[in-house]
């Protein structure tokens, strides 16, 4: 009978454990040092190719670079999370949103209850090390940086760094919408999809909007180019000029005319 119970107790816990998991949200993303990796980055991309073609999608251009307000957990193989406070759910509403009051469009901050939160000076506090400057950094380069540094602390110390939750890649819409507002790009949108989002054109939309790219806001001074780009719904909805529903970037500002 004992062991029946102890038996059911450690189901209870795994099953337990396993919710708690699901629950928190799964990592999007993650990078260990570079040379703790066996399998290097050509190898790994000449297989891609041998199965899938040529084939290019949307967002994997550039390796993800680290932002404000974005959630990581950093971790070192054998010794365990390396933040020096994890990040906790509470009960604020930091609201990016626009458009004020009820029937406001945007999103707000999320927090995932674990890892550590990139502050607004671009820093997170880890054990051992201290205050360290993070943003601007592909999770790869900070996996590297933090092996460098845990070497004084640890014996050829295992790296790894994990996005739990981005929060830093965001795009404005405002005009003629029905909920305008600041929204997460945390999956490639279209122009087309960007409107949908934010509630639809108004009775006094023309139907033409105004892509402004000003960059990701990360770059060095004097390096930053901005261009507009021009999309007309009622040609999309002909079929000319699909070509113009491009994807948003990071740091877009839509406007709905």
């Amino acid at each position: 009978m004992m062991k029946k119970q102890c038996g059911a107790g450690v189901a209870l816990l795994i099953l337990l454990f396993f919710v708690t998991v699901f629950q928190a949200g799964e990592p999007v993303l993650a990078a260990e040092s570079t040379s703790d990796v066996v399998v290097d980055s050509t190898q790994k991309e000449k297989l891609r190719q041998e199965i899938v073609g040529n084939m290019e999608l949307p967002g994997e251009q550039q390796e993800y670079v680290i932002g404000y307000s974005d959630m990581l957990s950093i971790s070192i193989y054998g010794e365990g999370d390396m933040a020096a406070a994890n990040a906790s759910a509470d009960s604020r509403s930091d609201a990016i949103m626009g458009g004020g009051g009820t029937g406001g469009g945007g999103d707000t901050i999320r927090r995932t209850g674990g890892g550590v939160e990139v502050r607004m000076d671009g820093r997170v506090s880890l054990k051992h090390i201290g205050d360290i400057k993070v943003v601007g950094m592909s999770l790869t380069q900070l996996a590297d940086y933090l092996k460098k540094l845990y070497v004084s602390v640890f014996d050829d110390p295992i790296v790894t760094v994990t996005l739990l939750q981005s929060n830093s890649r965001r795009y404005t819409v405002m005009g003629q919408v029905n909920n305008p507002g600041i929204f997460f790009l945390d999956f490639p949108v279209t122009i087309v999809q960007a409107i949908a989002r934010s509630g639809g054109f108004t009775e006094w939309a023309n139907h033409d909007a105004t892509v402004i790219r000003q960059g990701s806001g990360l770059a060095s001074a004097g390096t930053k180019e901005k261009k507009t780009l021009q999309f007309d719904y009622d040609d999309f909805l002909k079929g000319k000029y699909l070509e113009k529903n491009v994807y948003i970037q990071p740091n877009d500002v839509v406007i709905i005319h």
